[in-house]
């Protein structure tokens, strides 16, 4: 009896190169997997999936998930795998001339590829919990950060609570606005072309490393960006998926960790990898990117708190009530 054939599209990050390789596999299942580099080939994915034409099996960026899911209308049931993470302090830019301090922020124009996207949701959380940054007065000016236009067709519900929000449609980027001096700062998950080109263009936490690690070290978050999401028809075809998906997904990630630990030969050009390799058994206990419900809740109750908060959800969602369990 054949395999059902699902399809999986997912950045083709080292945590999922095992299963796109064959090295581990989905057990009852004949995974087509499409693999891709890059922010911008993961901005199309998600859009392909906001739109209603994504994969069996997509990578979805976790606010659109939670919000989508709150709003009712998301086509989607979420996997507790998060393939993409990053903390996101070293991404946000000032003008040094007008902001030295994180406070410094209120009331200025920010620049941010999405008001909506994950990256800007957790940095505004962080700067809002440990400065106690007040956003309400910000203007925020949404376009690509080192292109003009825009950055993807998301799909994202319309905002809970008026946020003055402006679209660049200048012929010039978000970066080569911060350098004119027409916005303050930018923030999200892109740097800025502006920087190193322009002195006065600075990360507002030049010590970001620092920052971010006694951040997780106090609160034990490590922000999500990215959450594996199986559609709700699929799933209630197949309910064996998502147990045999999670198991897979989860040897594979191991497979990766195994390589990136052998610091005998780098497999990665890294210079001191054997010291980031160190760090994380110190810091992370040897897994830094944990799947799974529990050792990702304060992770998660945050960020469902920052979008409630931030107005993209009408209340704050159940972290228990988002993803599969398994």
């Amino acid at each position: 009896m054949a395999k059902p054939k699902i399809s999986f599209t997912c950045t083709l990050y080292d945590r999922l190169m095992p299963l796109y390789l064959g090295e581990t596999e989905v057990e009852g299942f004949d995974i087509d997997f499409e693999g891709s580099y890059g922010w911008q080939s993961v901005r199309s994915i998600f859009d392909r999936v906001g739109a209603g034409k994504g994969a069996d099996i997509s990578e979805m960026s976790s606010s659109e998930y939670v919000s989508s899911t709150a709003a009712g209308t998301c086509q989607h049931i979420a996997l507790p795998v998060f393939p993409s993470r990053a903390f996101r302090s070293g991404y946000t830019f000032v003008n040094a001339d007008r902001i030295k301090h994180p406070k410094d922020l209120e009331g200025k124009r920010i620049g941010v590829p999405l008001f909506t996207m994950t990256a800007a949701i957790m940095a505004r959380g962080h700067l809002s919990d440990e400065y106690g940054v007040d956003f309400s007065n910000v203007e925020w000016v949404q376009g690509a950060m080192n292109e003009t236009g825009t950055h993807g067709k998301p799909a994202a519900p319309p905002l809970i609570k008026p946020t003055r929000i402006t679209n660049n449609e200048s012929d010039r980027s978000l970066s080569d606005l911060l350098m004119a001096g027409e916005i303050d700062a930018v923030l999200g998950a892109i740097t800025p072309d502006a920087f190193g080109k322009d002195h006065k263009i600075q990360r507002l936490f030049p010590d970001y490393h620092d920052v971010e690690l006694q951040y997780y070290r106090r609160t034990r978050v490590f922000p999500i960006m990215h959450t594996i999401v199986i559609k709700r028809s699929v799933h209630e075809q197949h309910p064996g998926l998502a147990p045999a998906l999670y198991k897979a997904l989860t040897r594979s990630k191991h497979i990766a960790l195994e390589r990136f630990s052998d610091v005998a030969s780098l497999q990665y050009m890294l210079p001191w990898l054997m010291r980031d390799v160190e760090e994380i058994k110190s810091e992370f206990g040897g897994d830094p990117w944990p799947y799974g419900l529990e050792p990702n809740r304060p992770t998660l109750e945050a960020l469902t708190r920052y979008l409630h908060e931030q107005g993209l959800t009408a209340k704050k969602m159940s972290v228990d009530n988002l993803f599969i369990p398994v």
